[in-house]
Formats: C-alpha cells, sequence, structure tokens
C-alpha cells in the first residue's frame, strides 16, 4: 500500500469504504481438461471464457485437451462457467511433467492417457504418493553410479 493509498483512505469520509476492504486477486494460470473433438468444439470453449471478468489470455490445445486461461479469476469459477456454458465435462488439469514426478512410472502416478511427457499428479493423493516419492535411500544408491555425480563409483 502506497502513501497516497493510506491519504486517499483518511481523507475518504464514507463509512461504507472503511468497513468493506476491497480482495485483489492474485494473477492466476488456470489449466482445465475438456474433451475438445472438432473446431467448433475450440470455438465453443473458447468463447465461453473470454468474456469473463479478469481474463486476460485464453489458449486451447485441442490435441492434449486443454484450457488455459490466465487472469485475475478463481479457477473454480472458470470451471464452473466452462461446464455451464459448453455442457462438457471438464475437470482441473491432473497432469505435471514426469520431470517433478521422483518415479514416473510407480503404479499411481504413471497414465495411459496422459499426454506425453506428463504423469498424473500424485503430490496430493496420500495413498499414490507414498509409492511415487522417492527415500533418502533410494536417491543415495542411485546417484552412487550417476554420470553426473562428480564422487560417483567409478568401476565400469
Amino acid at each position: 500500500m502506497g502513501i497516497l493509498d493510506h491519504f486517499s483512505e483518511l481523507c475518504d469520509s464514507g463509512p461504507s469504504h472503511d468497513s468493506k476492504k476491497l480482495k485483489r486477486k492474485q494473477l492466476q494460470t488456470v489449466e482445465i481438461r475438456v474433451k475438445i473433438d472438432c473446431e467448433g468444439c475450440e470455438r465453443k470453449v473458447r468463447k465461453s471464457v473470454e468474456g469473463m471478468k479478469g481474463v486476460t489470455q485464453v489458449e486451447v490445445n485441442p490435441k492434449q485437451h486443454k484450457l488455459t486461461v490466465i487472469g485475475y479469476v478463481d479457477p473454480n469459477k472458470v470451471l464452473n462457467r466452462v461446464r455451464h456454458r459448453t455442457g462438457k465435462k471438464a475437470d482441473l488439469w491432473p497432469y505435471v511433467p514426469y520431470d517433478v514426478v521422483d518415479h514416473p512410472y510407480a503404479p499411481g502416478s504413471y497414465d495411459k492417457k496422459a499426454p506425453p511427457g506428463y504423469v498424473r499428479n500424485v503430490m496430493y493423493d496420500p495413498q499414490a504418493s507414498a509409492l511415487a516419492r522417492a527415500t533418502s535411500f533410494e536417491v543415495k544408491t542411485t546417484t552412487a553410479f550417476s554420470d553426473e555425480n562428480p564422487n560417483a563409483c567409478s568401476v565400469m
């Protein structure tokens, strides 16, 4: 809050302004998975969120069935609007790049339906995350024979 904002609040005599502070939304990137079959579906999905208040950019990737909305928006409101306006089943994007997950081919994280280079986000799933996380012993043993480790074993 700058000095001008502080002085403008002091000079404002309206009691309603003092009791209600405006919440400022943060710039967010919302990724949604929605089935896109043709150019008409792509246009329908794009138009459903373009007129929303706070949206600054909309990207549609029909090959990955992915809608990316950038702006000062609430992710749940964007998701509900896509569902309501298009009539399609839509979910938040459940995938992350496979580099982020320690064991991308663990049973909980590997998904055949995921786009190339992505696996299921298991960090928030307590049952699958135990399988997809590496223990400190596993990390030590895998880096012991790594070419990138300068102190690695050189018996080859």
